[in-house]
């Protein structure tokens, strides 16, 4: 049989990650990459990086059914370089990785959605929604 998480162990979780990007001095982010995301977060970013957006601290807020939402959206920033978007990294307030996602247009159903996909360098670029979530099984 499959592991199954209550609903308690669900938020108690993800709770931990999200209180893991508020460690440290300086300003968590999270950064938005073009093509295919890495294997896992220890890995270093392929892509190239389109756009950075610093966080609020503390950058979500409780845990509620195993998913946290990012705070403090609309957030805003300018494009770095030219892309689509591929994937994006959160990463803490010392610049350790905790985790990678998806990002999409709003309403695509990514973890991240920010708009435009497609990132001119000094274009405005708002990442609109956030959210991590543990999964029950």
């Amino acid at each position: 049989m499959p592991t199954r998480f209550a609903t308690a162990t669900r938020d108690a979780s993800c709770n931990a990650v999200v209180d893991l990007i508020d460690v440290g001095a300086g300003t968590a982010t999270v950064k938005i990459y073009s093509g295919a995301q890495p294997a896992t977060p220890n890995t270093a970013p392929t892509g190239t990086l389109l756009a950075t957006f610093n966080l609020p601290n503390p950058a979500y807020g409780a845990s509620s059914t195993g998913t946290a939402t990012l705070l403090g959206v609309p957030l805003s920033t300018s494009g770095l370089a030219s892309g689509d978007a591929g994937w994006f990294r959160v990463a803490d307030r010392n610049g350790n990785a905790v985790f990678d996602g998806t990002v999409t247009a709003p309403g695509a159903g990514g973890q991240m959605e920010i708009s435009p996909i497609n990132i001119g360098v000094g274009a405005a670029v708002i990442l609109s929604s956030g959210s991590f979530t543990v999964p029950v099984g």
